[in-house]
């Protein structure tokens, strides 16, 4: 087993672009790889340009015809099949849509082949994480679900068992829906609780089906939940859950569209608490995965102030090397941000809440409290399932 990171990337990656009125603007992708380089992180990884995914690879999650419906309109965006949730305000159509699609896929899919097979203990792809589309449609500015083909790929290799945890404010309902029967994969995901956001899925009575139920885990959280309330919802669930399952791969997404900061979404959660997160699903990946971690990217649309410090975050510590919360940003990123948006960028590598607190679980719980309600409504719908005490 290597003991070094991979780092998933292609400068074409960053030709995802649905418009200039977008809010998905890959300039975060872009900036997030030069604050990576400026820290000199790109030296404790092997960064590598995987192939895009073929047919075949995609087909594991994807429809045919949506495929070739993908196709089409890349040829000819203006002739874009509405059906399939393509051409629309969330997923306009672009020239090239299926091929840079295709590749973002590609590099998740890569980064599974890789630490599945001992090239690399931890693989990131910072582009990657687009959780919402489903197996015949585009949705939530996600063509193709690069996380679902990731996992479907560990399982195409031979693993039995592959954990999945989501921290994205929105629902990882593609990835759910993927999986929704297969025992082999476990589905946990943290979002803005579905009455306040987009998809308006990922209620905690959604817990898979057939001989798979009990392995989706949902907790929706109050708008507005904060450091304290997001860590202790995550500490709360997420560890037994893994401990449990004891999963041969652990991959995780990680958008950033918590951040208080973040356009699109409710939660008033820091960079900090982010970065603690983070840590933590490396943690879990050692405790119980052998080290084998997968991390992906995904939302996050305050594309200069919190996207790149999120995930340069995630990259220094899957590379062994974090960057500390008090660092100063290099002025030359700065400059580069300033010359390519006209926004000041910010000058540390933290929101100045380091180090974050929170209550465990096992102190008690209030039950009028709305997020202790939302973490024992996620205990209560799947431990049980599970053999676990809700």
């Amino acid at each position: 087993m290597s003991g070094r990171a991979q780092l998933m990337w292609d400068e074409a990656v960053t030709g995802y672009d649905f418009g200039p009125d977008h809010p998905m603007d890959p300039v975060r992708l872009s900036l997030t790889r030069s604050l990576v380089d400026a820290f000199g992180l790109d030296r404790e990884v092997s960064v590598v340009a995987a192939k895009p995914a073929g047919d075949s690879t995609l087909r594991l999650v994807h429809r045919g015809d949506y495929v070739e419906a993908v196709r089409a309109a890349s040829v000819e965006p203006s002739a874009a099949d509405g059906a399939y949730g393509l051409g629309t305000a969330d997923d306009p159509a672009f020239a090239g849509m299926h091929e840079v699609s295709a590749l973002i896929a590609g590099q998740s899919v890569g980064a599974a082949e890789a630490v599945w097979r001992g090239e690399a203990l931890h693989a990131v792809n910072f582009a990657g994480g687009l959780h919402h589309a489903m197996p015949g449609s585009a949705s939530g500015f996600c063509i193709y679900n690069d996380a679902s083909l990731a996992i479907a790929r560990l399982l195409e290799l031979g693993a039995q068992r592959v954990a999945y945890v989501d921290v994205d404010v929105h629902h990882g309902d593609g990835v759910q829906a993927a999986f929704w029967d297969d025992p082999r994969v476990l589905t946990v995901s943290l979002h803005e609780h579905p009455r306040t956001l987009f998809p308006q899925t990922g209620w905690p009575e959604e817990t898979g089906a057939g001989s798979a139920e009990g392995s989706a885990v949902n907790v929706a959280l109050p708008a507005g939940t904060g450091d304290a309330g997001w860590l202790r919802a995550f500490h709360s669930v997420v560890p037994e859950l893994i401990a449990d399952f004891r999963p041969q791969v652990l991959v995780t997404q990680h958008g950033a569209d918590t951040h208080f900061e973040d356009p699109l979404a409710h939660l008033a959660v820091s960079l900090d608490a982010q970065r603690a997160v983070q840590v933590a699903c490396h943690e879990l990946a050692h405790e119980h995965a052998e080290g084998r971690w997968v991390a992906l990217g995904g939302g996050g649309y305050a594309v200069v102030e919190v996207v790149p410090r999120s995930w340069t975050h995630l990259v220094g510590i899957a590379a062994g090397r974090e960057v500390a919360p008090e660092t100063m940003i290099p002025e030359s990123w700065r400059q580069e941000v300033f010359a390519r948006t006209r926004q000041s960028a910010p000058r540390r590598m933290t929101d100045g809440r380091w180090p974050v607190e929170w209550k465990d679980w096992e102190s008690g719980y209030d039950p009028a409290d709305r997020l202790d309600q939302a973490v024992l409504a996620a205990r209560r719908a799947v431990f049980p399932l599970r053999g676990l005490l809700a």
